[in-house]
């Protein structure tokens, strides 16, 4: 699944977590403050991606929900148009083989 520039969710997703993977290492190596303040600091930093990740996930389930909805009602429409020509050439069908039978028996 793509979006309107061409990249996947799986590539965005994965960029997201691997941003916030270095950028975690990079706080632990230069932060100016204690080990415990750090800690804090990465527990809300993998709060906020574990939200980001799960309306990620949200949003993706509601793209393929859609494309699933106008799926079935292309099929649908496709369907009953597939249905309505079968008809239209069954009548045909039995009209001209009702024609047929006619012009033997005379």
């Amino acid at each position: 699944m793509t979006d309107n520039r061409g990249c996947s969710l799986v590539a965005v997703a994965s960029a997201f977590v691997a941003g916030g993977l270095l950028g975690a290492g990079a706080a632990l190596l230069l932060a100016p403050q204690s080990g415990r303040q750090s800690q804090e600091q990465l527990r809300g930093y993998a709060r906020r991606a574990e939200r980001s990740v799960h309306e990620l996930a949200d949003k993706a389930t509601e793209v393929v929900d859609q494309a699933l909805d106008k799926g079935r009602e292309f099929i649908k429409d496709k369907q009953a148009i597939l249905t309505e020509a079968v008809e239209a050439g069954r009548a045909t069908m039995y009209r001209e083989r009702d024609q047929l039978s006619g012009e033997k028996k005379a």
